[in-house]
């Protein structure tokens, strides 16, 4: 079966790069011809680039034998914003998506959910979170037309300064960039100020002393060379901006069962692959930031690395569990908020209440 080409006005044919997709899966032959249209996550970032492109231009032709291929460009690249995505998915507007769930904070409140400010101090954490919510998500995006295909994740978002830090405390009196309400609630609850900056302006905001930290991926923030105007990394996760996979869902229901059930099958490759380069590569930033001799890229900043202490750590779960965790349940419904407790909650040992 060949599935409507609903994208065509956006999407063009252009040539991908190559890439490889980390885990090998089986060969699947007799599939019906199918053709997908998929808008990825951000086209200059590592989980495109390394994951997504090359799983839906290499990965799924040959695994298909040829029978099932995909365009897919990165949602910047088609000018959009990020926000919008789950909303043209389930209009039908993008057959299949990639976005941070944290886009859709102020759509409603269940998006922050897995990603809640110190709710998640390390990957393992983080994955046992979304995986536990994970059916939450399948029946709430159901409702608004929408197949949930997977998650996965961006690297640590953590604390870069310009200022010697010695632990979380010294956010107290420090204005911070921030970028989602949770981790805004998180660090005024810290005794400082959030900021809110577009990435791209973080660099001269630091120079300039507009904002004395700011919170981003470990890598990311080392890719746009914050090394040159940061001085100190608090290597604590703050949180992760994980991903949402989906698919329109007129669109999914037209596609052959058997192709629905290769799909599933290696998006869940594909996604665990993310999730384990997320570990890798929070651990690189920490080490490229630093100058670390673990560092395997040509560049290497000479940040100081400031390793997260026992105090850290109760500082992080203390806040979360007496501020971030409260208000974030003030915003969301009943429903939402019991099922937090019956998923998340159990897992980490967090009661969210009304």
């Amino acid at each position: 079966m060949q599935t409507k080409n609903i994208l065509l006005p956006i999407l063009t044919a252009a040539a991908l790069a190559a890439g490889t997709c980390a885990a090998a899966q089986e060969v699947v032959p007799g599939l019906p011809k199918t053709e997908l249209q998929v808008v990825g996550g951000l086209s200059n970032l590592t989980a495109y680039r390394n994951f997504e492109k090359p799983f839906w231009t290499e990965t799924v032709p040959k695994l298909s034998e040829g029978q099932v291929t995909a365009t897919i460009k990165g949602f910047n690249e088609m000018g959009l914003k990020g926000p919008e995505i789950m909303r043209l998915i389930s209009q039908g507007v993008v057959p299949i998506g990639t976005a941070t769930l944290a886009y859709f904070a102020s759509d409603n409140a269940i998006n922050e959910a897995i990603d809640l400010a110190g709710v998640s101090p390390d990957v393992k954490t983080a994955r046992q979170v979304t995986d536990a919510f994970a059916p939450i998500y399948a029946k709430y995006y159901a409702k608004q037309n929408v197949k949930v295909l997977g998650f996965s994740t961006y690297p640590a978002q953590v604390l870069f300064c310009n200022a010697p830090i010695k632990g979380l405390a010294d956010v107290q009196g420090k204005k911070v960039r921030t970028s989602s309400r949770t981790t805004a609630e998180f660090v005024q609850a810290l005794g400082g100020t959030s900021v809110t900056l577009p990435f791209g302006e973080v660099v001269p905001a630091l120079q300039n002393g507009v904002v004395d930290c700011a919170i981003s991926g470990s890598m990311s923030g080392y890719s746009a060379k914050w090394y040159e105007v940061a001085t100190h990394l608090l290597a604590l996760p703050i949180n992760w901006n994980q991903q949402i996979h989906a698919a329109n869902m007129d669109y999914w229901n037209k596609i052959d069962p058997k192709v629905q059930s290769f799909l599933l099958k290696n998006i869940a490759a594909m996604t665990d692959a993310i999730w384990d380069d997320a570990a890798k590569a929070t651990q690189q930033g920490y080490d490229c930031n630093s100058g670390a001799d673990a560092c395997t890229l040509a560049e290497k900043g000479h940040m100081t690395l400031v390793e997260p202490s026992d105090a850290d750590r109760a500082l992080l779960k203390k806040v979360t569990a007496e501020v971030v965790v409260p208000k974030w349940a003030q915003r969301c419904s009943a429903e939402c908020v019991k099922d937090f407790n019956e998923t998340i909650g159990k897992t980490l040992g967090i009661t969210a209440s009304k």
